[in-house]
């Protein structure tokens, strides 16, 4: 059997908690690999909530820097609204340095909710 963990990275993206607002990830930086996958995972929803999800691209950490990832740059899609329960994956295929999900409250209460970002194709293995 051919060993996977030496082989990939992952990254907290968005430390698991109950989500009652708009909250973003922390910046995954992607030096030394060359694919990144957002995985965002969810539990109970409450009040009827409406939560959606979106990955973010910048060449730095400063929050204001960060941009929408666009279609081309991204393999699959997440859903309109998140689903209570559920786990969701989306590939990042653009070249900016770094990442990072944005969980957007658009209605409810709240939602819980966390995300990694797995890293593949590391230039120098094994991965720590």
């Amino acid at each position: 059997m051919r060993d996977l963990a030496n082989n990939l990275g992952a990254v907290l993206a968005l430390s698991p908690a109950v989500q009652a607002a708009t909250i973003k990830g922390v910046a995954v930086d992607l030096l030394g690999f060359e694919s990144a996958m957002l995985v965002v995972n969810t539990g109970a929803i409450v009040g009827a909530g409406d939560y959606t999800a979106r990955l973010q691209e910048s060449d730095t950490t400063t929050d204001a820097d960060f941009v929408d990832v666009t279609a081309p740059k991204l393999i699959g899609a997440l859903p309109a609204s998140l689903t209570a329960d559920g786990a969701f994956k989306q590939g990042y295929i653009g070249t900016k340095r770094y990442i990072r999900v944005v969980v957007t409250k658009n209605s409810g209460t709240s939602i819980a909710a966390g995300a990694v970002v797995v890293k593949g194709r590391a230039r120098s293995k094994p991965v720590a």
